[in-house]
């Protein structure tokens, strides 16, 4: 089974979909067009903002969307300098604090990132913020998402259109979706990203936090926090689909070099 799905991913690499990640130059699988991505990212955000409260602290929100405009103006910068500008293509950007004891963050298709007030304490100002939000955006735009998905659709519904598993198959496609992005809990299981997902995002991620004038150096003692964030019975969602161990902590600081070379400070 495992092989005919490997196979079929072969095919569909070789005939229509595949992508570019930016900086590895990796090709990737992506079945699903991104305006379908985007378009779709809105209605579940939108969805779950309807089902989650909105934080009302002033002084949380203000610094959450002041660290997000921040990331996206260098994430602008930084796809215009390497000429991928059209990736950031129907980017409508939003910023939210939701009040949430778990340990969480997300960003999806489109620019719409969700903080949980549950990982404040674990951030610790801004620059922890910037870590968080970097990562979480960089596996947006180097389109992971898309990736995960086009393979939950291959391994599902065997490769099956979007359009089509959204109309045959709408509450199946939906937890799919959640499963991607960690959209709450009552979805199931989240799907993990690969090691290699992880590395890019972390590499785009000190990027895009430097080039915002972040300090790149914070991204080792927030890991590490991150890390001691396991030490209870189940890891929170954030952890999840972000393992933190020590051979991570080590390449972020290989990492840290090059991405210093982008950070002016503010």
């Amino acid at each position: 089974m495992v092989r005919r799905y490997f196979l079929t991913a072969c095919a569909l690499y070789t005939l229509a979909s595949c992508t570019t990640v930016p900086i590895t130059g990796r090709s990737q699988l992506n079945l699903i067009p991104g305006d379908s991505m985007i378009s779709m990212s809105l209605q579940e955000y939108d969805t779950f903002l309807k089902g989650h409260k909105v934080s009302s602290d002033k002084k949380q929100t203000d610094t959450v969307k002041r660290v997000g405009a921040r990331i996206q103006d260098a994430v602008a910068r930084y796809f215009a300098s390497i000429g991928m500008s059209s990736r950031l293509s129907g980017y409508k950007w939003e910023f939210n604090l939701v009040e949430d004891k778990e340990v969480n963050a997300w960003c999806m298709p489109g620019g719409k990132v969700v903080v949980y007030t549950g990982i404040l304490p674990v951030a610790k100002g801004e620059a922890g913020l910037a870590v968080v939000m970097g990562h979480e955006i960089a596996h947006a735009v180097a389109e992971h998402g898309n990736e995960r998905m086009s393979q939950g659709l291959l391994a599902q519904f065997g490769g099956m259109a979007l359009a089509e598993a959204l109309s045959s198959q709408p509450a199946a496609t939906q937890q799919l979706w959640m499963a991607v992005y960690g959209v709450g809990a009552q979805y199931g299981a989240i799907m993990p990203y690969s090691r290699l997902q992880e590395s890019e995002a972390d590499h785009l991620g000190l990027i895009f936090m430097a080039m915002a004038g972040y300090d790149p150096n914070e991204a080792v003692p927030f890991w590490q926090r991150m890390s001691a964030q396991k030490s209870g019975q189940s890891p929170p969602p954030f952890l999840s689909t972000h393992p933190s161990d020590s051979d991570r902590i080590d390449n972020i600081r290989r990492l840290v070099p090059e991405a210093l070379r982008y950070y002016k400070g503010k």
